[in-house]
């Protein structure tokens, strides 16, 4: 079956040119110009993944972003403006997993969303048994990518479930930041140690009864983060 993509970008010629190299690989390409379009298509199909431009008319991608994650943990790449660090931040603070700065190289969009296609399918590819980790009022269920905190489901962006399941499946285990950005993000991701900060954050704020003292992921200072058994 082939893939879904929705692309926004108020920019058209942008838009083309990403939907013709998309379909080019059989993917199936949505495109919308403004953030009001762009959440209508998000709540009326199920994707893949979005590629979601930061300035766009009528709500911005960071909107729109933090609008979506209420209902969808679908893969989030925000186009940012270049070298704008705090657009880069902002956007996985709203729930974005990845960005790509402009002006980009379409090599590069590719390489991005199949990365992260890859990923998908290895897991649900996976066939070792149901593995569910239970600590305390946490419950991790792998197979269906849930996570619940006594017993109320929680929200989690595939990056975020993607580093709480790495940090789980290996209790008590340090992981730098570097080697988490290698593990969670792949080998070619062009973003630093800060992107794990973020999300380390986020995931904290969703799962931690009080953040700044954490039950279930740990700092080891000057190491790394761990997941505490």
């Amino acid at each position: 079956m082939a893939k879904k993509v929705l692309v926004v970008d108020d920019e058209k010629l942008i838009v083309k040119g990403i939907r013709f190299s998309l379909e080019q690989e059989g993917m199936e390409v949505t495109c919308a110009y403004d953030g009001e379009e762009a959440l209508e298509a998000a709540k009326n199909t199920e994707f893949d993944i979005i590629l979601l431009d930061i300035m766009l008319p009528k709500l911005t991608g960071l909107e729109v972003c933090q609008q979506i994650r209420e209902f969808s943990n679908v893969p989030i790449i925000m186009l940012t403006a270049k070298d704008n660090d705090m657009d880069k931040i902002m956007g996985l603070e709203y729930g974005a997993d990845d960005y790509i700065t402009k002006p980009f190289n379409i090599l590069e969009v590719k390489a991005r969303i199949k990365a992260i296609m890859r990923r998908t399918s290895s897991r649900d590819r996976e066939a070792s048994g149901p593995k569910t980790v239970v600590n305390g009022d946490l419950k991790l269920d792998c197979d269906s990518r849930r996570v619940y905190i006594a017993g109320r489901e929680v929200n989690l962006t595939a990056r975020e479930f993607d580093l709480l399941e790495l940090l789980a499946l290996n209790p008590n285990k340090v992981y730098s930041r570097e080697n988490l950005l290698k593990l969670v993000w792949g080998n070619d991701y062009p973003g630093d140690v800060r992107t794990v900060d973020v999300h380390i954050r986020r995931l904290r704020e969703k799962i931690e009864s009080n953040p700044s003292e954490p039950k279930y992921v740990h700092t080891k200072w000057g190491v790394g983060y761990f997941f505490r058994n």
